[in-house]
């Protein structure tokens, strides 16, 4: 004797759940407040900045795993990434964040020149 199923229908249905969205706006908020405690953010403001580190974000990735691709590693390393940033982002700016990526994990890197930010 087969054991009776409940047809698909009787079943109670269980709800969509929607994807994951990729919001920056805790971090952005978190930041702003470090820089300037009583100034807030509008949506739309946060809307635009949250449009630009996505974008900034697929930059340094696309980038890193070319440069992964290109040194044969199946991994992408630290290196692989600081290297992205040093290309994908303009002069100053790429200084900077270099420095605060670099401040927690200890790494230490060569001393960046005029000659060999020109070169790259």
């Amino acid at each position: 004797m087969k054991a009776s199923r409940t047809p698909p229908s009787a079943s109670p249905r269980k709800k969509a759940r929607r994807p994951p969205v990729r919001s920056w706006s805790r971090h952005i908020r978190k930041v702003l407040r470090q820089v300037q405690c009583d100034l807030g953010i509008s949506r739309t403001a946060m809307d635009v900045m949250n449009c630009f580190l996505d974008d900034i974000f697929d930059r340094l990735a696309s980038e890193a795993s070319q440069l992964s691709r290109i040194s044969g590693s199946k991994t992408l390393s630290g290196r692989d990434v600081l290297t992205a940033v040093r290309l994908v982002l303009p002069g100053e700016l790429a200084k900077h964040a270099l420095c605060e990526c670099i401040k927690p994990a200890g790494v230490k890197l060569p001393v960046l020149t005029r000659q060999t930010i020109e070169a790259h």
